[in-house]
């Protein structure tokens, strides 16, 4: 009984050993994803001539625009479409028409096989990157947040913005009231990618960076496919709200928030119509 008792405790350094080392190699493996993060190029970099826009007034213009992922499967064929300043205009379409697609042209994740994409008289690929950014606020059908306060989640579209308008974004995006019923009102932590909140909570924090952001080219996919019919109301309201220095191109399947558009555009098999 003894030698067993010895023997057991003679092993025990030697397994904790063996965790630290399989600890050790997973966190080295983390830390190896991590680096080539934040070493990664970006897919669409800055052209040699890439230059700062004056003035943006959030219009669009594209000209023949064709993309796709698969060099065998045109997703956008010969794509037109004109969006004045400060004019609000949905786009609908069948699921895999080509519509998030189109946004990320505009945000220019990606940059178009032919044709072209301008904002006001410049193309995209000739603006440096991190200004078309700050001209485009960008609303995605998934929020992704931090494990941080709700306030500093909304801040990220604003780094050293004040309470007062984060306070004011919320408003506009229904988010307000809901934040003051929690113990901690905008200092409560969100959890993991947001894991304390539902889908529709997560979604009008999307919404509020935008209205933070306060670009002159406002960009909305899918922003209420998680929101009741009160919150998609005042959400609405805020966009209709919104002056004419304020262009929103908005896609959705949702007739009631086309309410919000002045004009709707048809997308099938990669055209507008």
């Amino acid at each position: 009984s003894c030698f067993l008792s010895y023997a057991n405790q003679s092993t025990k350094p030697f397994n904790e050993i063996s965790s630290v080392v399989t600890e050790l190699q997973n966190a080295l493996a983390c830390a190896r994803r991590v680096f080539d993060f934040i070493e990664e190029q970006p897919e669409e970099p800055d052209a040699a001539s890439a230059i700062e826009l004056k003035n943006p007034d959030g219009s669009m213009t594209l000209e023949h625009v064709s993309f796709s992922y698969n060099p065998e499967i045109k997703l956008l064929q010969d794509l037109n479409l004109n969006v004045k300043p400060g004019q609000k205009i949905a786009i609908v379409g069948p699921t895999g028409c080509g519509k998030t697609t189109l946004i990320n042209l505009l945000m220019r994740f990606y940059d178009v096989h032919s044709g072209s994409i301008r904002m006001g008289d410049r193309k995209l690929s000739g603006i440096n990157t991190n200004e078309l950014r700050d001209m485009e606020s960008y609303v995605t059908q998934e929020t992704c947040l931090f494990h941080d306060s709700i306030a500093n989640n909304i801040a990220i579209a604003k780094p050293g913005a004040s309470r007062e308008e984060i306070v004011e974004a919320a408003k506009k995006a229904s988010l307000h009231e809901f934040i003051e019923s929690l113990p901690n009102g905008y200092d409560t932590l969100v959890g993991e990618l947001g894991d304390t909140l539902s889908g529709g909570e997560k979604q009008r924090i999307g919404v509020a960076r935008a209205f933070l952001h306060d670009a002159p080219l406002l960009l909305l996919d899918e922003p209420t496919s998680n929101l009741d019919s009160l919150n998609e109301s005042i959400i609405l309201r805020s966009l209709k709200k919104m002056g004419k220095d304020k262009t929103v191109i908005l896609v959705s399947h949702r007739e009631s928030t086309m309410a919000v558009a002045e004009k709707v555009y048809q997308m099938e098999n990669g055209r507008i119509s």
